[in-house]
């Protein structure tokens, strides 16, 4: 009777398995993204993009991504929490925000803080490369970049009739309140390489000198490490 019931338990067992198996083959991929999720197509653009994970279960991650030690400073590990109002987002939520774009929030910008060296390798797909550098004016960013960074890419109005004068006098007094209009500001997801990279804290930490609403910042604190430790899909510009 014992030996019935454990043959009938094993057969059920068995074809449950066999049952996710099927499941899986009949997806065509057995990695997915979360249980409901398998895989993202989007249009950005003008060009379609697929969000996947990589389907091998042998895989492993990049060599440059595989490193645990750099020196520190400058690449110190990042707190979760980087400044008052800015979320710091996971990967299903960058995901989230890249479908919402897709499907034609245009409120929302995904940002690659990083040098183009770093983003040649590959970036998440949808996303704008805005090195730290440009919003940086201790790395040589000048009043007219930085205005035309806000303006074209992040859809920041100008205040009255502030001009490039008043910009340059506002950044250097550390007020902006007056010349910048952010009604109409982009939310942006901002990214670098990972929990160690300073570039989007960077990018942020800038942004909020200017004026830039905390609300409207969102940190993708484990960036490209995490996202290709992950298996996720990336493209090269």
């Amino acid at each position: 009777m014992k030996f019935a019931k454990l043959a009938s338990m094993s057969a059920i067992a068995l074809t449950l398995s066999f049952s996710a198996g099927a499941f899986a083959d009949s997806h065509g991929m057995a990695v997915g993204i979360t249980p409901t999720m398998k895989k993202l197509d989007f249009e950005h653009n003008g060009k379609k993009h697929t969000i996947s994970r990589n389907q091998d279960q042998k895989n492993t991650v990049k060599a440059d991504f595989a490193k645990t030690s750099r020196k520190c400073p400058p690449f110190c590990i990042q707190p979760i929490s980087l400044a008052p109002g800015v979320e710091t987002l996971g990967e299903v939520e960058v995901i989230n925000y890249i479908e919402k774009m897709a499907s034609g929030d245009s409120s929302i910008l995904v940002v690659d803080s990083r040098t183009p060296d770093w983003v040649a390798k590959g970036t998440i797909p949808g996303a704008v490369n805005l090195p730290w550098t440009g919003l940086n004016p201790k790395k040589g960013a000048k009043t007219e970049g930085i205005m035309k960074i806000m303006q074209e890419s992040f859809n920041v109005g100008l205040a009255g009739d502030a001009d490039e004068f008043a910009v340059d006098e506002a950044i250097a007094a550390g007020d902006t309140s007056k010349v910048f209009d952010f009604s109409n500001a982009k939310t942006l997801v901002m990214f670098c390489n990972g929990m160690w990279c300073g570039q989007s804290p960077n990018n942020i930490m800038n942004l909020l000198k200017f004026g830039y609403p905390a609300d409207k910042i969102k940190w993708y604190r484990g960036g490209m490490q995490d996202w290709e430790i992950l298996g996720l899909s990336t493209v090269k510009p």
